[in-house]
């Protein structure tokens, strides 16, 4: 079964599923070694991480699918790619599908912003009318290759115009075909209940997860009880791993030395064990039998 059929098959259950966010093929598989059944491809970490920029729509077509094809090439968790507005009109659209899809994504993001779009949690937006984003989203059902592929709908409408609007917005985007549907930026429960029970209950409905955002952090199981089926945590990653850097490079810079941060840190052997070392030399040494293991008969490793 293809990883779009598992996922289709997931979000269908009764449990919420769980997408941590992720920007490189590490993250992604860290995440897939700890056992979740997808992966988020947050635009914002993209961003954070590829161009050390904000999440103001200033990554490429072109940067977003390379970081996906890393991704894949040492993944099969089922990838949800956030494409941001998909990178201009209805025609960039297919082609940022058709890229997209060919470089690994099971899923595309697609939000109704004008461009330049801007964080969720940010103010300061505004979108493009119902009329185009619907034509965005016909244009990229039909440029998928397998129809299995999970076109995602984000509206923004809560922040600029409330509620009511953003649940009209995605009616209209569900009668456009879209498969799973991402209102952004609920502010409560009462919100959040609301659209669980006239979105949810017609397709998948994905929770957004900031920590420090509009949207109140809410446990995976109760958004399920909600009526959510989609829960993802775009920059915790980032932000977890951006505040332990901090922590090291303040520790070098004043002690000169790592050796406090040892207990803080993953080990040689299991940073080599995480990217898969000893898997990596038995595969060559099946084309190349000459080549060493990678320890000695004292456990010593024998490269750098």
């Amino acid at each position: 079964m293809s990883a779009a059929k598992q996922l289709r098959e997931r979000l269908a259950g009764k449990v919420a599923v769980i997408a941590p966010g992720v920007y490189d093929a590490l993250t992604a598989l860290m995440v897939e070694q700890a056992g979740f059944h997808c992966a988020y491809v947050s635009g914002a970490s993209v961003s954070f991480t590829r161009i050390g920029r904000p999440d103001l729509g200033l990554t490429t077509l072109t940067e977003v699918a390379d970081s996906v094809a890393n991704i894949r090439e040492r993944t099969e968790i089922p990838l949800i790619v956030d494409a941001d507005t998909g990178f201009g009109n209805a025609l960039n659209v297919r082609r940022s599908v058709k890229l997209l899809e060919r470089m690994g994504a099971t899923g595309i993001q697609l939000e109704d912003q004008t461009a330049p779009k801007r964080c969720g949690h940010l103010e300061g937006k505004s979108m493009v009318s119902v009329a185009e984003m619907t034509g965005k989203l016909k244009a990229a059902l039909d440029a998928r290759a397998d129809e299995d592929t999970l076109i995602v709908a984000r509206t923004d409408a809560i922040a600029i115009d409330g509620i009511d609007a953003a649940i009209e917005r995605s009616q209209a985007y569900i009668d456009a075909g879209a498969d799973v549907i991402f209102v952004e930026s609920p502010r409560d429960h009462g919100e959040m209940a609301r659209l669980g029970k006239e979105i949810g209950s017609q397709v998948p409905l994905l929770a957004n997860m900031v920590e420090g955002g509009k949207t109140p952090l809410t446990p995976a199981n109760e958004l399920g009880e909600l009526g959510f089926s989609l829960v993802i945590y775009p920059g915790a990653m980032v932000r977890v791993i951006s505040y332990a850097a901090a922590e090291y490079l303040q520790e070098l810079k004043t002690k000169g030395s790592t050796i406090g941060m040892l207990d803080r840190m993953n080990q040689f052997d299991q940073i080599m064990d995480l990217v898969g070392l000893q898997e990596s030399i038995a595969e060559s040494q099946r084309y190349a039998p000459e080549i060493q293991d990678a320890r000695d008969g004292s456990g010593d490793r024998l490269i750098d």
